[in-house]
């Protein structure tokens, strides 16, 4: 596993090393000595997928409050994604930033977004599935959320007529 940073404090993407031959390939999706050579959390209690159905769909911005937050490892396993990873800790170097990234089914990149960062991603096909390592159990009075419209943001969306659910249109506006 290739591991590469990116511009969110302590955010990487995740490059598997595929083993091809005429059938397809194999790959390992998590490796926990790779993970603690790069000082990545290597405890993932929850694992979790999202089927979608269209294209459009837009889940997100979601996180976990202390002290129940959250790593997380995000790979599209079918269809293609726009993942979008927003620094929401307000001492982070890269507070208020975000960065979006493309996965897809057979290019082999995982994301895996640090504590304190908010994550969302849209669907780019239909039939798009999107698995998770989740290090910490889900508590319903910890999650919290932003607006993936924020316009203090202004996260560049594929589509422009994003499907949402009704708790993620009340999600409150991303302010500075």
């Amino acid at each position: 596993m290739i591991v590469k940073p990116l511009p969110i404090f302590g955010a990487f993407a995740l490059l598997m090393t595929p083993f091809m031959d005429e059938r397809g390939y194999f790959a390992r999706t998590y490796d926990e000595s790779d993970f603690r050579s790069h000082a990545l959390c290597t405890t993932f209690p929850e694992h979790s997928v999202a089927v979608n159905r269209r294209s459009g769909i837009v889940r997100g911005l979601h996180y976990q409050a202390d002290p129940c937050d959250e790593v997380k490892v995000i790979r599209c396993s079918r269809g293609a994604i726009f993942d979008v990873l927003v620094d929401v800790r307000p001492d982070s170097e890269t507070y208020g930033c975000w960065h979006g990234v493309e996965l897809r089914e057979d290019e082999g990149v995982q994301i895996y977004a640090p504590a304190g960062v908010a994550h969302g991603y849209q669907t780019l096909e239909e039939r798009t599935d999107v698995q998770y390592l989740i290090s910490a159990p889900y508590v319903a009075q910890r999650s919290r959320g932003y607006r993936y419209d924020s316009p203090s943001l202004g996260i560049a969306w594929p589509i422009t007529n994003a499907l949402l659910s009704a708790r993620d249109r009340s999600l409150p506006l991303f302010e500075r």
